[in-house]
């Protein structure tokens, strides 16, 4: 189902349509997020918002409002979509908010995990490097000195190499993981 994440009362109405129609939800992944390049002198109020709301308050919002359930019935499980662009600053394309929201989401999946740990609940995050996308087309020459040369195995992601990553998070096979960023980056970030 679409929801708007920006949208409060959209995040309040999708997770009430889930629950009535399939059930109580016992797992969450946060994967909506944007980015809108600028240097941080070009980057305008509005796009600052607009990243900001997607990417991190977008994570809050559905947090909130599907970990008050899990809460309540004491189990259920939550995979954010952060970024290795939260211990880095990318180039050459600058985006300070981007690396700031995705910063932040690795901060609040810690937070939440702390939290709503003794209720059940496991939060973590995975922390993907350069994946293959339509918005992140990494695969064009002008993307390999920066995108893939550094990298420790010098190549970039596939989406469906996220798959079985996420679900580990999201099942018993990481039963004793919360708070946990699992950074999936070809080694990006080991240099």
């Amino acid at each position: 189902m679409d929801t708007d994440v920006t949208d409060t009362d959209a995040v309040t109405s999708m997770v009430e349509r889930v629950t009535n129609e399939l059930g109580p939800i016992d797992i969450l992944v946060n994967n909506a997020g944007i980015s809108i390049g600028a240097p941080a002198l070009d980057t305008t109020d509005e796009a600052w918002a607009q990243v900001l709301d997607t990417n991190l308050t977008g994570v809050w919002r559905c947090s909130r409002e599907v970990g008050r359930h899990m809460v309540a019935r004491r189990t259920g499980t939550i995979v954010n979509v952060g970024s290795m662009s939260a211990m880095i600053v990318n180039r050459p394309r600058w985006q300070p908010a981007y690396l700031a929201s995705k910063a932040a989401v690795h901060q609040l999946t810690k937070a939440l995990a702390a939290e709503w740990a003794p209720h059940g609940v496991r939060v973590n995050a995975l922390a993907p490097g350069y994946i293959l996308t339509k918005q992140s087309p990494v695969d064009q020459p002008e993307y390999q000195p920066w995108c893939v040369e550094p990298a420790a195995m010098r190549r970039y992601g596939l989406p469906e190499e996220l798959g079985p990553a996420t679900v580990f998070l999201a099942s018993d096979a990481s039963s004793l993981m919360t708070g946990s960023i699992l950074v999936i980056d070809a080694g990006f970030t080991l240099f």
